[in-house]
């Protein structure tokens, strides 16, 4: 007989969800969010963050592949400004593209992040806002960061549907809502 899968119950931009719970190191969980194929979750989180964003002076979103692409999409359209998407393979049609390398939380394995020549052109000098699903460890943000400095683009904010792990280190993200990390004996306990 197959174990329950625990979860952990959010509520975004109205919509309500139940998060599996997956081991991501001895005695870690991390309550996973995945946009992909969730067209609901990602007009209302998009819309959501729209609204949110509206404070800021800024001219391009950016996002790194693949799980926030539907999300920077969305965004997109919602605010009527261009994205740029950071991928993590290089290819030839790419040209000179800028490179920075992270540890992912999800994957346990180190990434590298490009961007292209088209999208280099757009983020020059540009206003710009870094796009996430979910900010976790803060390295994928960090080679985002890292690319859009050697772009010459100037960060005007940072944007998540989640933030994760301890509030206090995102408290400069515009998001709609935070996810702790559990150790085993909380995941347990629900």
């Amino acid at each position: 007989m197959q174990a329950t899968q625990r979860t952990y119950p959010v509520e975004i931009a109205g919509l309500k969800r139940e998060l599996p719970l997956f081991r991501v190191a001895s005695g870690v969980r991390i309550a996973v969010l995945n946009i992909l194929g969730d067209t609901a979750l990602v007009q209302a989180a998009a819309s959501g963050l729209a609204n949110r964003l509206a404070v800021l002076d800024y001219g391009v979103l950016v996002t790194a592949e693949a799980k926030s692409i539907p999300l920077v999409h969305a965004l997109s359209v919602a605010t009527g400004r261009p994205y740029a998407v950071l991928r993590k393979s290089y290819k030839p049609y790419m040209g000179d593209a800028l490179s920075a390398t992270t540890h992912s939380i999800t994957t346990g394995d180190e990434q590298t992040l490009y961007l292209d020549a088209k999208d280099r052109d757009l983020v020059a000098d540009a206003r710009i806002v870094l796009v996430d699903d979910v900010i976790s460890s803060g390295s994928t943000l960090e080679a985002m960061r890292k690319i859009m400095d050697h772009a010459g683009a100037i960060i005007a904010g940072e944007a998540a549907i989640m933030t994760e792990g301890d509030r206090s280190d995102w408290s400069e993200v515009i998001a709609l809502g935070h996810l702790p990390i559990f150790d085993d004996d909380e995941a347990a306990a629900d």
